[in-house]
Protein backbone atom coordinates (compact mmCIF):
# COMPACT_ATOMS: atom_id res chain seq x y z
CA UNK A 1 0.00 0.00 0.00
CA UNK A 2 0.97 3.04 -0.92
CA UNK A 3 0.62 6.40 1.42
CA UNK A 4 0.89 9.93 0.19
CA UNK A 5 -1.15 13.37 1.52
CA UNK A 6 -3.47 13.89 -1.41
CA UNK A 7 -4.64 11.44 -3.87
CA UNK A 8 -5.69 13.38 -6.83
CA UNK A 9 -8.58 11.31 -9.39
CA UNK A 10 -8.43 12.80 -12.56
CA UNK A 11 -5.20 13.35 -15.22
CA UNK A 12 -7.54 16.20 -17.20
CA UNK A 13 -5.79 19.82 -16.94
CA UNK A 14 -7.67 20.39 -13.61
CA UNK A 15 -6.27 17.40 -12.45
CA UNK A 16 -2.63 17.80 -13.45
CA UNK A 17 -3.28 21.63 -11.94
CA UNK A 18 -4.31 20.62 -9.10
CA UNK A 19 -1.06 18.28 -8.07
CA UNK A 20 1.34 20.93 -9.43
CA UNK A 21 -0.30 23.49 -7.46
CA UNK A 22 -0.38 21.88 -4.32
CA UNK A 23 2.84 19.73 -4.71
CA UNK A 24 4.26 22.97 -5.26
CA UNK A 25 3.27 23.96 -1.90
CA UNK A 26 4.68 20.83 -0.14
CA UNK A 27 2.16 18.30 0.02
CA UNK A 28 2.86 14.88 -1.34
CA UNK A 29 0.34 13.81 -4.51
CA UNK A 30 -0.06 10.97 -6.56
CA UNK A 31 -2.39 11.56 -9.15
CA UNK A 32 -4.61 8.54 -11.24
CA UNK A 33 -6.58 8.66 -14.33
CA UNK A 34 -8.31 5.93 -15.78
CA UNK A 35 -7.43 7.28 -19.31
CA UNK A 36 -3.86 7.23 -20.73
CA UNK A 37 -2.57 10.99 -21.18
CA UNK A 38 -3.75 12.29 -24.96
CA UNK A 39 -1.08 13.42 -27.08
CA UNK A 40 0.36 16.64 -26.83
CA UNK A 41 0.49 17.51 -30.92
CA UNK A 42 -1.91 18.55 -32.70
CA UNK A 43 -1.44 16.56 -36.23
CA UNK A 44 -2.38 13.40 -33.96
CA UNK A 45 -5.42 11.74 -33.38
CA UNK A 46 -7.17 11.86 -30.11
CA UNK A 47 -5.05 15.14 -28.93
CA UNK A 48 -7.53 17.72 -27.69
CA UNK A 49 -7.85 20.83 -30.45
CA UNK A 50 -9.62 23.22 -28.25
CA UNK A 51 -7.60 26.21 -26.64
CA UNK A 52 -8.32 28.00 -22.76
CA UNK A 53 -8.86 31.52 -22.34
CA UNK A 54 -6.79 31.51 -18.80
CA UNK A 55 -8.24 34.57 -17.19
CA UNK A 56 -5.81 36.62 -14.85
CA UNK A 57 -6.57 35.05 -11.44
CA UNK A 58 -6.27 31.53 -13.23
CA UNK A 59 -2.99 32.53 -14.18
CA UNK A 60 -1.65 33.38 -11.35
CA UNK A 61 -2.53 30.14 -9.65
CA UNK A 62 -1.00 28.35 -12.79
CA UNK A 63 1.93 30.55 -12.02
CA UNK A 64 1.97 29.47 -8.21
CA UNK A 65 2.05 25.56 -9.52
CA UNK A 66 5.29 26.53 -12.00
CA UNK A 67 3.26 26.04 -15.64
CA UNK A 68 2.55 29.34 -16.47
CA UNK A 69 6.09 30.11 -18.06
CA UNK A 70 5.68 26.59 -20.54
CA UNK A 71 2.26 27.93 -21.36
CA UNK A 72 3.35 31.69 -21.74
CA UNK A 73 5.15 31.23 -24.88
CA UNK A 74 3.07 29.90 -26.94
CA UNK A 75 -0.07 32.06 -25.97
CA UNK A 76 -2.46 35.11 -27.29
CA UNK A 77 -3.11 38.13 -25.03
CA UNK A 78 -7.18 38.61 -24.66
CA UNK A 79 -7.18 42.63 -24.58
CA UNK A 80 -10.77 42.93 -25.90
CA UNK A 81 -13.91 41.00 -25.23
CA UNK A 82 -16.71 41.38 -27.63
CA UNK A 83 -20.24 40.79 -27.70
CA UNK A 84 -22.26 41.13 -31.24
CA UNK A 85 -25.82 40.48 -31.01
CA UNK A 86 -26.52 39.70 -35.12
CA UNK A 87 -30.21 38.51 -36.61
CA UNK A 88 -32.62 39.67 -39.10
CA UNK A 89 -32.96 38.30 -42.44
CA UNK A 90 -29.62 39.86 -43.45
CA UNK A 91 -27.27 38.22 -40.89
CA UNK A 92 -25.94 41.89 -39.41
CA UNK A 93 -24.94 43.19 -36.43
CA UNK A 94 -28.20 44.59 -34.10
CA UNK A 95 -26.19 45.60 -31.13
CA UNK A 96 -22.49 45.61 -29.61
CA UNK A 97 -20.70 45.55 -26.37
CA UNK A 98 -17.20 46.13 -25.75
CA UNK A 99 -15.17 45.22 -22.76
CA UNK A 100 -11.77 46.68 -22.74
CA UNK A 101 -8.71 45.36 -20.50
CA UNK A 102 -7.62 48.64 -19.80
CA UNK A 103 -10.56 49.95 -17.56
CA UNK A 104 -9.15 46.82 -15.53
CA UNK A 105 -5.88 48.17 -15.56
CA UNK A 106 -2.45 47.25 -17.30
CA UNK A 107 -2.94 43.88 -18.06
CA UNK A 108 -4.96 41.69 -20.55
CA UNK A 109 -7.92 40.20 -19.49
CA UNK A 110 -6.19 36.81 -20.36
CA UNK A 111 -4.33 34.39 -22.86
CA UNK A 112 -5.27 31.65 -25.22
CA UNK A 113 -3.80 28.60 -24.86
CA UNK A 114 -3.61 25.19 -26.76
CA UNK A 115 -4.82 22.50 -24.49
CA UNK A 116 -2.00 20.77 -25.71
CA UNK A 117 0.60 23.18 -24.53
CA UNK A 118 -1.28 23.77 -21.36
CA UNK A 119 -1.13 19.76 -21.06
CA UNK A 120 2.69 19.68 -22.18
CA UNK A 121 3.49 23.06 -19.52
CA UNK A 122 1.61 21.06 -16.89
CA UNK A 123 3.38 17.95 -17.05
CA UNK A 124 6.83 19.46 -16.07
CA UNK A 125 6.39 20.66 -13.06
CA UNK A 126 5.01 17.07 -11.92
CA UNK A 127 8.05 15.71 -13.09
CA UNK A 128 10.32 18.19 -11.36
CA UNK A 129 8.12 17.60 -8.03
CA UNK A 130 8.38 14.10 -8.18
CA UNK A 131 4.63 13.72 -8.99
CA UNK A 132 3.43 10.34 -9.67
CA UNK A 133 0.72 10.19 -12.25
CA UNK A 134 -0.42 6.51 -12.80
CA UNK A 135 -3.12 6.03 -15.94
CA UNK A 136 -4.36 3.90 -17.08
CA UNK A 137 -5.23 3.12 -13.45
CA UNK A 138 -8.92 4.66 -12.94
CA UNK A 139 -11.10 4.62 -9.61
CA UNK A 140 -12.38 1.05 -8.51
CA UNK A 141 -13.42 1.23 -4.88
CA UNK A 142 -12.99 4.27 -2.41
CA UNK A 143 -13.50 3.65 1.43
CA UNK A 144 -13.35 6.93 3.93
CA UNK A 145 -13.16 6.85 7.18
CA UNK A 146 -12.77 9.43 9.41
CA UNK A 147 -9.07 9.65 9.42
CA UNK A 148 -7.56 9.17 6.25
CA UNK A 149 -9.23 7.52 2.66
CA UNK A 150 -8.13 4.33 0.84
CA UNK A 151 -8.39 3.89 -2.71
CA UNK A 152 -8.04 0.80 -4.59
CA UNK A 153 -6.78 2.08 -8.58
CA UNK A 154 -7.17 0.26 -11.73
CA UNK A 155 -3.83 -0.97 -12.15
CA UNK A 156 -4.26 -3.27 -8.81
CA UNK A 157 -2.47 -0.55 -6.46
CA UNK A 158 -3.80 0.95 -2.89
CA UNK A 159 -3.00 4.00 -2.44
CA UNK A 160 -3.76 5.59 1.34
CA UNK A 161 -4.43 9.48 1.66
CA UNK A 162 -5.27 12.05 4.20
CA UNK A 163 -7.31 13.79 1.39
CA UNK A 164 -9.18 12.37 -2.21
CA UNK A 165 -9.27 15.44 -4.99
CA UNK A 166 -12.20 14.20 -7.08
CA UNK A 167 -11.29 16.10 -10.43
CA UNK A 168 -12.61 13.13 -12.46
CA UNK A 169 -14.51 14.99 -14.58
CA UNK A 170 -18.98 15.11 -15.35
CA UNK A 171 -19.25 11.57 -14.85
CA UNK A 172 -16.85 11.24 -11.53
CA UNK A 173 -16.38 8.00 -9.80
CA UNK A 174 -15.45 9.64 -6.37
CA UNK A 175 -18.19 11.86 -6.48
CA UNK A 176 -20.12 8.63 -6.70
CA UNK A 177 -18.08 7.05 -3.88
CA UNK A 178 -18.67 10.16 -1.45
CA UNK A 179 -22.52 9.78 -1.99
CA UNK A 180 -22.96 13.88 -3.46
CA UNK A 181 -25.41 13.79 -6.41
CA UNK A 182 -25.74 16.44 -9.40
CA UNK A 183 -28.14 17.32 -11.44
CA UNK A 184 -27.70 17.52 -15.33
CA UNK A 185 -29.76 19.24 -17.91
CA UNK A 186 -29.08 19.40 -22.09
CA UNK A 187 -29.85 22.16 -24.44
CA UNK A 188 -30.04 19.98 -27.35
CA UNK A 189 -26.85 21.84 -29.04
CA UNK A 190 -23.11 20.88 -29.96
CA UNK A 191 -19.98 22.83 -30.35
CA UNK A 192 -17.97 22.07 -33.33
CA UNK A 193 -14.08 23.40 -32.35
CA UNK A 194 -11.48 24.21 -34.87
CA UNK A 195 -8.61 26.72 -35.76
CA UNK A 196 -9.01 29.24 -38.79
CA UNK A 197 -6.61 31.75 -40.49
CA UNK A 198 -7.96 35.13 -41.95
CA UNK A 199 -6.71 37.76 -43.65
CA UNK A 200 -7.13 40.53 -41.09
CA UNK A 201 -5.57 40.54 -37.40
CA UNK A 202 -7.53 39.73 -34.70
CA UNK A 203 -6.37 42.84 -32.58
CA UNK A 204 -6.38 40.88 -29.42
CA UNK A 205 -10.33 40.83 -29.32
CA UNK A 206 -11.93 37.81 -28.50
CA UNK A 207 -15.61 38.15 -30.42
CA UNK A 208 -18.72 36.44 -29.51
CA UNK A 209 -21.44 36.72 -31.88
CA UNK A 210 -25.10 35.82 -30.86
CA UNK A 211 -28.21 34.42 -32.99
CA UNK A 212 -30.79 31.98 -32.75
CA UNK A 213 -28.74 28.57 -31.94
CA UNK A 214 -25.90 29.42 -29.92
CA UNK A 215 -22.58 31.64 -29.65
CA UNK A 216 -20.42 31.63 -32.47
CA UNK A 217 -16.73 32.57 -30.98
CA UNK A 218 -13.47 33.86 -32.33
CA UNK A 219 -10.89 34.17 -29.58
CA UNK A 220 -7.37 34.97 -30.54
CA UNK A 221 -4.26 32.73 -31.26
CA UNK A 222 -0.95 33.50 -32.41
CA UNK A 223 0.27 34.51 -35.51
CA UNK A 224 1.35 31.07 -37.85
CA UNK A 225 2.84 30.66 -41.19
CA UNK A 226 2.33 34.57 -41.92
CA UNK A 227 -1.31 34.46 -41.11
CA UNK A 228 -3.45 35.67 -38.47
CA UNK A 229 -5.12 32.50 -36.84
CA UNK A 230 -8.27 32.33 -34.24
CA UNK A 231 -9.81 29.15 -32.69
CA UNK A 232 -13.36 29.05 -33.53
CA UNK A 233 -15.90 28.02 -30.73
CA UNK A 234 -19.46 27.18 -32.56
CA UNK A 235 -22.60 26.49 -31.08
CA UNK A 236 -25.57 25.52 -32.82
CA UNK A 237 -28.51 23.00 -31.82
CA UNK A 238 -27.44 19.52 -32.33
CA UNK A 239 -29.17 18.60 -35.82
CA UNK A 240 -27.77 21.75 -37.38
CA UNK A 241 -24.32 21.22 -35.69
CA UNK A 242 -24.16 17.37 -37.22
CA UNK A 243 -25.01 18.86 -40.47
CA UNK A 244 -22.55 21.15 -40.63
CA UNK A 245 -19.43 18.80 -39.87
CA UNK A 246 -20.83 16.66 -42.76
CA UNK A 247 -20.31 19.30 -45.10
CA UNK A 248 -17.90 18.93 -47.53
CA UNK A 249 -14.93 21.47 -46.92
CA UNK A 250 -15.76 24.27 -49.60
CA UNK A 251 -19.41 24.20 -48.57
CA UNK A 252 -18.15 24.13 -44.58
CA UNK A 253 -16.30 27.05 -45.38
CA UNK A 254 -19.04 28.74 -46.64
CA UNK A 255 -21.48 28.32 -44.04
CA UNK A 256 -18.24 29.85 -41.29
CA UNK A 257 -18.05 32.82 -43.30
CA UNK A 258 -21.77 33.54 -43.18
CA UNK A 259 -21.57 32.81 -39.78
CA UNK A 260 -18.59 34.95 -38.85
CA UNK A 261 -19.78 38.79 -40.56
CA UNK A 262 -16.78 38.78 -42.08
CA UNK A 263 -15.26 40.20 -39.42
CA UNK A 264 -11.83 39.09 -40.04
CA UNK A 265 -11.74 38.40 -43.90
CA UNK A 266 -12.09 35.05 -45.08
CA UNK A 267 -11.85 32.54 -42.86
CA UNK A 268 -10.13 28.90 -43.85
CA UNK A 269 -10.11 25.73 -41.51
CA UNK A 270 -6.64 24.75 -40.12
CA UNK A 271 -6.45 21.28 -39.32
CA UNK A 272 -9.36 19.02 -38.25
CA UNK A 273 -12.91 19.93 -36.59
CA UNK A 274 -13.87 18.30 -33.37
CA UNK A 275 -17.92 18.11 -32.41
CA UNK A 276 -19.14 18.09 -28.73
CA UNK A 277 -22.48 17.97 -27.04
CA UNK A 278 -22.63 21.01 -24.51
CA UNK A 279 -24.89 19.94 -21.58
CA UNK A 280 -24.85 21.64 -17.78
CA UNK A 281 -24.25 20.38 -14.40
CA UNK A 282 -24.12 20.97 -10.63
CA UNK A 283 -23.65 18.54 -8.05
CA UNK A 284 -25.13 19.08 -4.88
CA UNK A 285 -22.23 19.54 -2.56
CA UNK A 286 -18.63 19.96 -3.05
CA UNK A 287 -17.23 18.07 -0.25
CA UNK A 288 -17.10 15.04 1.97
CA UNK A 289 -16.10 12.76 4.19
CA UNK A 290 -12.07 12.75 3.28
CA UNK A 291 -13.00 14.08 -0.21
CA UNK A 292 -13.61 17.80 -2.12
CA UNK A 293 -14.37 17.67 -5.61
CA UNK A 294 -13.67 20.56 -8.25
CA UNK A 295 -13.93 21.01 -11.62
CA UNK A 296 -16.24 19.53 -13.82
CA UNK A 297 -17.18 16.98 -11.09
CA UNK A 298 -19.18 19.77 -9.35
CA UNK A 299 -19.41 22.06 -12.61
CA UNK A 300 -20.29 21.51 -16.33
CA UNK A 301 -21.34 24.61 -18.04
CA UNK A 302 -21.26 25.99 -21.91
CA UNK A 303 -18.67 27.77 -23.05
CA UNK A 304 -19.69 31.33 -22.74
CA UNK A 305 -17.31 34.05 -21.64
CA UNK A 306 -14.15 31.47 -20.89
CA UNK A 307 -15.73 30.72 -17.29
CA UNK A 308 -15.12 25.97 -17.12
CA UNK A 309 -11.48 26.10 -16.90
CA UNK A 310 -11.10 29.14 -14.96
CA UNK A 311 -14.13 28.16 -12.33
CA UNK A 312 -12.21 25.11 -11.77
CA UNK A 313 -9.01 26.96 -11.08
CA UNK A 314 -10.95 29.45 -8.98
CA UNK A 315 -12.02 25.76 -6.83
CA UNK A 316 -8.19 24.69 -6.50
CA UNK A 317 -6.75 28.06 -5.28
CA UNK A 318 -9.54 28.38 -2.43
CA UNK A 319 -8.87 24.71 -1.93
CA UNK A 320 -5.13 25.31 -1.65
CA UNK A 321 -5.24 28.13 0.66
CA UNK A 322 -7.20 26.16 3.39
CA UNK A 323 -4.75 23.22 2.74
CA UNK A 324 -1.51 25.16 3.26
CA UNK A 325 -3.10 26.78 6.11
CA UNK A 326 -4.12 23.49 7.36
CA UNK A 327 -0.41 22.28 7.40
CA UNK A 328 1.03 25.78 8.60
CA UNK A 329 -0.82 24.91 11.78
CA UNK A 330 -0.52 21.57 12.75
CA UNK A 331 -4.08 20.51 11.29
CA UNK A 332 -5.54 17.44 9.39
CA UNK A 333 -5.43 18.59 5.59
CA UNK A 334 -8.46 16.48 5.29
CA UNK A 335 -10.16 17.39 8.31
CA UNK A 336 -13.68 18.62 8.36
CA UNK A 337 -12.86 22.04 9.14
CA UNK A 338 -10.88 22.24 5.84
CA UNK A 339 -13.45 20.99 3.82
CA UNK A 340 -16.54 22.72 5.41
CA UNK A 341 -14.80 26.02 4.69
CA UNK A 342 -14.42 25.17 1.08
CA UNK A 343 -17.97 23.88 0.77
CA UNK A 344 -18.84 27.14 2.41
CA UNK A 345 -16.78 29.46 0.31
CA UNK A 346 -17.19 27.61 -3.23
CA UNK A 347 -20.59 26.36 -3.86
CA UNK A 348 -22.47 29.24 -3.33
CA UNK A 349 -20.39 30.91 -5.96
CA UNK A 350 -20.19 28.03 -8.25
CA UNK A 351 -24.08 27.80 -8.09
CA UNK A 352 -24.26 30.97 -9.09
CA UNK A 353 -21.75 31.38 -11.80
CA UNK A 354 -23.64 28.18 -12.75
CA UNK A 355 -26.93 29.91 -13.30
CA UNK A 356 -25.69 32.74 -14.92
CA UNK A 357 -23.97 30.62 -17.76
CA UNK A 358 -27.39 28.78 -18.32
CA UNK A 359 -29.59 32.18 -18.47
CA UNK A 360 -26.91 33.29 -21.29
CA UNK A 361 -26.64 30.60 -23.13
CA UNK A 362 -30.87 30.17 -23.12
CA UNK A 363 -30.63 33.80 -24.13
CA UNK A 364 -28.04 32.75 -26.89
CA UNK A 365 -31.14 29.84 -27.67
CA UNK A 366 -33.82 32.35 -27.87
CA UNK A 367 -35.66 32.42 -31.14
CA UNK A 368 -38.92 34.37 -30.27
CA UNK A 369 -38.51 37.57 -31.42
CA UNK A 370 -39.53 39.53 -28.01
CA UNK A 371 -36.94 37.01 -26.47
CA UNK A 372 -34.09 38.48 -29.09
CA UNK A 373 -34.92 42.07 -28.48
CA UNK A 374 -34.63 41.74 -24.75
CA UNK A 375 -31.58 40.15 -25.20
CA UNK A 376 -30.64 43.14 -27.68
CA UNK A 377 -31.71 45.95 -24.89
CA UNK A 378 -29.59 43.75 -22.22
CA UNK A 379 -26.65 43.87 -24.26
CA UNK A 380 -27.02 47.44 -24.90
CA UNK A 381 -27.20 48.36 -21.30
CA UNK A 382 -24.25 46.62 -20.25
CA UNK A 383 -22.37 47.92 -23.02
CA UNK A 384 -22.90 51.70 -22.47
CA UNK A 385 -23.25 52.34 -19.28
CA UNK A 386 -19.74 52.05 -17.52
CA UNK A 387 -20.92 50.47 -13.57
CA UNK A 388 -22.81 47.42 -15.43
CA UNK A 389 -20.05 47.20 -17.75
CA UNK A 390 -16.99 46.91 -15.18
CA UNK A 391 -19.02 45.47 -13.07
CA UNK A 392 -19.96 42.53 -15.84
CA UNK A 393 -15.97 42.44 -16.16
CA UNK A 394 -14.91 41.42 -12.49
CA UNK A 395 -17.53 38.93 -12.43
CA UNK A 396 -16.71 37.85 -15.62
CA UNK A 397 -12.86 37.24 -14.23
CA UNK A 398 -13.88 36.10 -10.92
CA UNK A 399 -12.91 39.01 -9.03
CA UNK A 400 -14.65 39.23 -5.85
Amino acid sequence: MDSTDILVVGGGLAGLAAAARLASDGARVIVADKAAPPPVDVAQDGADLRTTAFLQPAIDTLRKAGAWEGMAEGAEALWTMRILDAGGRVNAVRERAEFDSGEMGERPFGFNVRNTDARRALEAPLRDLGVEVRAPAGLERLTLRDDCAFALLGDGSTVRAQLVIGADGRDSGVRDAAGIAARRWRYGQKALVFAVRHPRPHGGASTEIHRSGGPFTLVPMPDADGWHMSSVVWLERAAEADRLAALPAEAFEDALNARSLDLLGRLEVVGRKALYPIICQISDRMAARRVALMAEAVHVISPIGAQGLNMSLADLEDLAGRIAAARAQGRDIGGRDVLSGYQRRRWPETAARVAGVDALNRAALAEAQPLRDLRRLGLAAVGRLAPLRRTAMRIGMGMR
